[in-house]
């Protein structure tokens, strides 16, 4: 799995149209901008904005992670989604 097959998932990722949850959207969004940019460097953002926070937090929690590591487990996460809207 490659910078390739990353790609196509990302694009898979738009193209759902099944309901995907807060917690989902999350994940996903964690191993993305780990797999794009690497351990997470900027500021922890308010308390009182709580999506960013969520966002931050989730992101945070994946440093130290190599971006490899990171789009291949997007891109398993993206196949699980996938799966699921099929059925």
């Amino acid at each position: 799995m490659g910078q390739v097959e990353f790609e196509l998932a990302c694009a898979t990722l738009k193209q759902l149209k099944g309901p995907v949850s807060d917690q989902e959207k999350l994940v996903v969004y964690s191993f993305y901008k780990q797999a794009t940019q690497g351990d997470c460097n900027i500021p922890a953002p308010p308390d009182t904005d709580v999506k960013a926070k969520a966002k931050w937090e989730a992101w945070n929690e994946k440093k130290g992670m190599t971006k490899m590591d990171a789009m291949r487990i997007y891109i398993t996460k993206v196949e699980e989604l996938k799966k699921k809207e099929n059925g």
